[in-house]
């Protein structure tokens, strides 16, 4: 008998999962994708090309408040969970709500999602979006092309526009950035290796993917999005702690995941932590994962205008995902606008509709914005907020340009930050490792 399921997810691992074990499986039939986390982009279809034989009609895509109705409607059999950035408490209420509507609940695992590569796979992952890990990366990336590899950047999926268009992407320059119409989110994950001169690979079908990155590279690094595994299956992996949130590492979703399968852990953030975090973080760290390398890590905050912030009102934007579902209160915007003495504004007096719905949704976020701008309209509320809130200077602590996308009609700071290692083994040192374990794969 053909169980009907339905995929929860956000744009990302949900399509993943279907593509790798889904897609061609007559045991199943995949009634809906039902989406969360991301405003706005429910309501579309996951196309006939992309779903296969089985899927004649595509899939449909709908926000996840509908479940009970779907269940009801289609006869579903089973709930597929395939988002990350969870505390176990919000699981645990995902769980609850999945089995009172008389659904099996099923979690795909590493094993059966992860793809093999014929090339070296160095992966970076989290305990929770806003830990670190794409400044981890870039570094590893840096100490990388400085031995002579070609290092090609895998990024998570971040599937919000057109599914068929963003099949498969290969970014090589700033002008890919508008052709794929990348959002805001996007561009904060890929702008910084453009600037390096390097490619990004994204999408949707990650196994179609994989062959581009194979041939035009030696190494893959896998720059993971939130705090999911891996798609890639990885020969060394390294996760990165967050000082500032202990507990995360075996309170999260799939963050302890990560922790248990890292070779190398990073507790970044050590210079912000509060007193007996790192070593709460440590002892985590070692009871369930004792082989783990353990290092600790700054994060260096600087600007490129920084007699632009002291004694100024600033308005300071984060990355969206950091402080909406990644669950701080703020990032480095904030920190570096502390840092150079400006004097933070709470943006929301200020700020339009949809803004009041986010910091509705999200009541954890500090005084500072989010850069939340997926659709068009996003953005005009985005730029809307900015001209509304009565400052003197914006502090983008976002690592996205958003000035090329909207008008900001006051002064922009620019945020940069570095990670460095303070104590423990050194990134050189797990590279080094990483390409022992994986020289016979280098030739």
């Amino acid at each position: 008998m053909v169980k009907k399921i339905v995929i929860l997810g956000a744009g990302g691992r949900d399509f993943h999962n279907f593509n790798v074990y889904f897609r061609d499986n007559p045991e199943y039939r995949v009634v809906a994708f039902l989406q969360t986390q991301i405003p706005g982009i429910a309501g579309r279809r996951y196309p006939p090309s992309l779903a296969g034989e089985l899927y004649p009609d595509g899939i449909p895509i709908v926000h996840m408040d509908y479940l009970e109705e779907i269940v009801k409607g289609y006869g579903v059999d089973e709930a597929v969970l395939s988002y990350s950035d969870l505390l176990y408490e919000e699981l645990g209420e995902i769980i609850s709500r999945i089995l009172a509507s008389g659904l099996n609940f099923k979690i795909l695992g590493p094993a059966e999602t992860m793809i093999e590569s014929s090339r070296p796979v160095l992966a970076v992952t989290a305990v929770k979006t806003g830990a670190g890990k794409s400044s981890v990366s870039r570094e590893l990336v840096r100490i990388l092309l400085s031995k002579g590899y070609r290092v090609g950047i895998v990024r998570h999926p971040m599937a919000y526009g057109d599914l068929e268009k963003m099949m498969v992407q290969v970014f090589s320059s700033f002008e890919d950035l508008d052709k794929y119409k990348a959002t805001i989110e996007e561009r904060e994950e890929y702008e910084h290796y453009l600037e390096m001169g390097l490619k990004v690979y994204a999408g949707v079908d990650y196994g179609k993917l994989l062959s581009i990155v194979e041939r035009e590279n030696d190494i893959i690094l896998w720059d993971g999005g939130n705090n999911d595994w891996p798609f890639y299956r990885p020969d060394y992996m390294i996760t990165v702690a967050d000082a500032m949130r202990p507990g995360l590492e075996v309170k999260s979703f799939p963050g302890e995941v990560n922790v248990r399968l890292a070779d190398a852990i990073i507790i970044n953030k050590v210079d912000q932590a509060k007193p007996g975090a790192i070593e709460e973080i440590k002892r985590n760290i070692e009871r369930v994962n004792p082989r783990a390398k353990i290092s600790l890590a700054e994060s260096e905050v600087s600007v490129d205008k920084p007699e632009l912030i002291s004694g100024r009102k600033v308005l300071v934007i984060e990355d969206s995902p950091t402080i909406t579902h990644g669950g701080t209160s703020y990032g480095a915007g904030y920190v570096a606008a502390k840092k150079y003495g400006g004097e933070i504004i709470d943006p929301r007096p200020y700020v339009t509709r949809f803004f009041k719905e986010i910091y509705k949704e999200y009541p954890h976020i500090g005084p500072v914005l989010p850069s939340t701008g997926y659709t068009d309209d996003q953005l005009r509320e985005l730029e809307e907020t900015i001209k509304n809130t009565p400052v003197d200077v914006v502090v983008l602590g976002t690592p996205s340009d958003i000035s090329k996308l909207i008008k900001i009609d006051k002064p922009v700071v620019r945020v940069k930050f570095r990670v460095k290692i303070i104590e423990g083994p050194k990134l050189e040192e797990l590279v080094d490792e990483f390409l022992e374990k994986t020289s016979s794969k280098l030739g």
